[in-house]
């Protein structure tokens, strides 16, 4: 599906986040788990949790894992018994993405996933094009497999040092009709407005808008970390309605016709 309108979508990981993404705005929101490694996939009952209080369109990130792209059989067997019963639960798509150990996309793996997504999925590629050795070829071979969406930093830690990739992409996607390139990595209402007056053809953002909100628990021990060294167990991460809000006028405000 082709899209010419603007697109915001917000990357969510519990109730709260998405909630507060639709009150800010957010057309669609990727649904996922544990932000805070890069996102893996959802749980089915948080999806049916946002399905009974909305319809908008979802699409659940497929990820089994923190770390690389490059997925074993065990690993990608799990994706594709996973994809049916978020589907069940109400996912409208999936948020897809394989390479091979020479950093290609795995064509093989990307059709097992396509055909567990089920008929009428909408598809993303994720982020692994960004870490690909050729995004533009990334980015082609998404096309040739059907995928309509691209989301993509421009091979960058951040979407505006990404800038020339992302204008190459958006030439390509003009030029043949390919997916929509969705821009993400460090997206909110500023950079929203400084890309889309440098770039364009540029329509269609991702972002999460994060805040942290203080740990309600008053005993705290310390030194004891309950995951990967470093992260803070006493700050809670959640969407800022404001935040979205703020990047859905600064989009809608690129888009507007011009007057003279």
């Amino acid at each position: 599906m082709k899209r010419s309108q603007p697109l915001l979508e917000v990357c969510v990981d519990s109730l709260a986040s998405a909630r507060a993404a639709l009150a800010g705005g957010a057309d669609r929101l990727e649904l996922c788990s544990a932000l805070a490694v890069g996102g893996l996939t959802p749980y089915a009952a948080l999806l049916r949790q946002i399905r009974a209080e909305s319809r908008v369109p979802v699409r659940c990130l497929m990820r089994p894992r923190p770390g690389d792209f490059l997925y074993t059989e065990d690993e990608l067997a799990l994706l594709c018994a996973q994809m049916p019963a978020l589907r069940t639960a109400g996912a409208d798509g999936f948020v897809i993405g394989a390479l091979t150990a020479d950093g290609a996309l795995d064509t093989a793996a990307m059709r097992r996933l396509i055909a567990a997504a089920g008929p009428g999925a909408g598809l993303t590629l994720h982020r692994a094009i960004d870490v690909s050795r050729d995004p533009r070829a990334a980015y082609r071979t998404a096309a040739a497999l059907g995928l309509d969406t691209v989301l993509t930093s421009g091979a960058a830690a951040h979407c505006l040092q990404g800038e020339g990739v992302l204008r190459a992409l958006l030439d390509e996607r003009d030029r043949t009709g390919g997916p929509e390139v969705l821009i993400g990595a460090g997206v909110n209402a500023d950079v929203i407005t400084a890309l889309c007056a440098r770039l364009p053809g540029a329509r269609a953002f991702h972002m999460s808008g994060k805040t942290e909100m203080e740990s309600g628990m008053r005993f705290r021990r310390q030194g004891v970390p309950m995951g990967l060294p470093g992260l803070d167990e006493w700050h809670i991460q959640q969407t800022s309605a404001d935040a979205v809000h703020a990047a859905r006028q600064a989009l809608d405000a690129a888009a507007a016709p011009k007057t003279v």
